[in-house]
């Protein structure tokens, strides 16, 4: 089975630091180390990369999975479920890509 990478751009409706530093922090403490994960980043969008192809959003999430049974683990995972609970009021908008990696 291929490996899935979970992609997920957040638009905050408050776009200061504080906001922005605050989910970066919630990722780092409720969504690394699921069971099945492989690899996992985020972080903040540069405005120096502001070019015409590149979205509009705060913070980026890539999680990659062993496969998508690990993902859909995770995404009833209650650390899972907490992280959103806790952060979605104050997101203006989420675009989740999945994909299936090639080896």
């Amino acid at each position: 089975m291929p490996r899935l990478a979970h992609q997920v751009f957040f638009k905050l409706k408050n776009r200061d630091e504080a906001s922005v530093k605050q989910l970066l922090d919630a990722c780092e403490e409720y969504l690394t180390n699921h069971d099945g994960s492989v690899d996992f980043a985020v972080g903040q969008r540069e405005p120096r990369y502001d070019r015409p192809v590149n979205a509009d959003y705060d913070v980026a999430l890539h999680v990659v999975f062993e496969d998508q049974a690990a993902h859909d683990r995770y995404q009833v995972a209650e650390r899972h479920l907490k992280f959103i609970e806790q952060q979605k009021d104050n997101w203006d908008s989420v675009q989740v890509f999945d994909t299936n990696l090639r080896d």
